[in-house]
């Protein structure tokens, strides 16, 4: 087992608790699904959010899914000239007995162009 992070970002169309809370839990999911995470392999996840974001805090949708357990923490991302809006980033810590290049990282709906060079 090593010690490796996962990223994954996605977008919300509205800045509402409701959309922050449903597409954080989806992107969650297809990281835990996609890469076969085990809950207890988890060491801990960091979500940001773009400045357009102030609706609800994203690791609350991560506590929501029974990661509460799990360390998590929510930071604000740089402003930086045309970047994707309305957006959430993970870094998500794990133990896994996967090799850095075989993990897939996830990247949904606005944000599928942030990293075009990673495979699905």
């Amino acid at each position: 087992m090593a010690i490796r992070a996962l990223r994954g970002a996605t977008t919300i169309d509205f800045d509402t608790a409701e959309e922050v809370s449903k597409y954080t839990k989806e992107l969650l999911i297809q990281m835990i699904d996609r890469n076969e995470i085990d809950k207890e392999d988890l060491i801990s996840i960091l979500f940001t959010s773009t400045s357009d974001i102030h609706s609800a805090f994203p690791a609350a949708a991560a506590r929501e899914l029974g990661l509460g357990d799990v360390p998590l923490m929510c930071a604000g991302e740089l402003e930086i000239i045309n970047s994707a809006p309305l957006c959430i980033r993970v870094m998500m810590h794990l133990e896994s007995s996967r090799k850095r290049t075989e993990m897939r990282h996830v990247y949904l709906r606005g944000a599928k162009n942030l990293r075009d060079d990673l495979p699905e």
